[in-house]
């Protein structure tokens, strides 16, 4: 339970999101691939209604012998990348790529894409079983928008820690030459840099690491709010695969 807590907070923090969820004329949301339990489409349920009190939430398997009765305003269906037909808003996709070979990503995406309703966007990622490294693609109708790394400020020691969790369309190019790769050995020496911010703790640090790397000339985005989590965010292009 709660292993996709630092995804929600995201997403109910980015203005993107928060903008496609309160502009939808049905503020329909779509969890894809929730596993053997739908605790964490339950959870997604809670969070965005912050956002959008009356937004449906709907959760996909492929296996129907997954798919539960209703409960708290929250639907189960079978259903793939084609995502039942339904034409959601919000598409949330998380260790469902992972089990796929890295050419079946982009049809993936795409299929996804074309279902989405005007405006929608889609987070599809990976995270490990207890949710402390994750990391997530935003795209949108026409293309991957960003690249999110997120982790738990006391359990990781270096931002590169988080590479065993890249998004299937990336993991394989976590290797020298390759733009993700750099991104995240750039992410490492900001951290080293900001080492005597430790003694105000991780978060602290982290802050400091990631105007360390604005500073150096790369598009991260540095949260204005306070953040209970380790979080990088940087345009797409950024890591695309060469």
């Amino acid at each position: 339970m709660n292993r996709l807590r630092r995804s929600d907070r995201w997403l109910v923090h980015h203005e993107g999101v928060q903008r496609a969820l309160c502009d939808a004329a049905d503020p329909l949301v779509v969890d894809l691939g929730y596993g053997a339990r739908p605790n964490t489409t339950f959870e997604l349920a809670q969070r965005l209604a912050t956002v959008r009190p009356d937004r449906r939430v709907v959760g996909l398997e492929i296996d129907p012998e997954r798919v539960v009765p209703a409960r708290d305003g929250v639907s189960f269906a079978c259903g793939g990348f084609e995502l039942a037909g339904l034409r959601p808003v919000l598409v949330r996709a998380f260790n469902v790529l992972r089990q796929y070979p890295e050419n079946a990503v982009a049809d993936a995406w795409a299929t996804m894409r074309e279902r989405l309703a005007p405006g929608g966007l889609i987070l599809e990622g990976t995270c490990d079983e207890l949710g402390r490294r994750c990391a997530w693609v935003l795209l949108d109708a026409e293309r991957p928008r960003t690249l999110t790394l997120a982790w738990d400020p006391f359990t990781v020691s270096t931002p590169s820690d988080v590479a065993p969790r890249l998004p299937k369309a990336l993991i394989h190019h976590n290797v020298p030459g390759e733009p993700v790769h750099a991104l995240l050995q750039a992410a490492d020496r900001a951290w080293a840099w900001a080492a005597p911010h430790a003694v105000y703790g991780p978060r602290a640090r982290w802050h400091a690491a990631l105007e360390r790397l604005h500073a150096d000339g790369l598009p991260v985005t540095v949260p204005r709010r306070r953040m209970r989590d380790c979080v990088l965010t940087v345009p797409w292009e950024i890591v695309a695969p060469r």
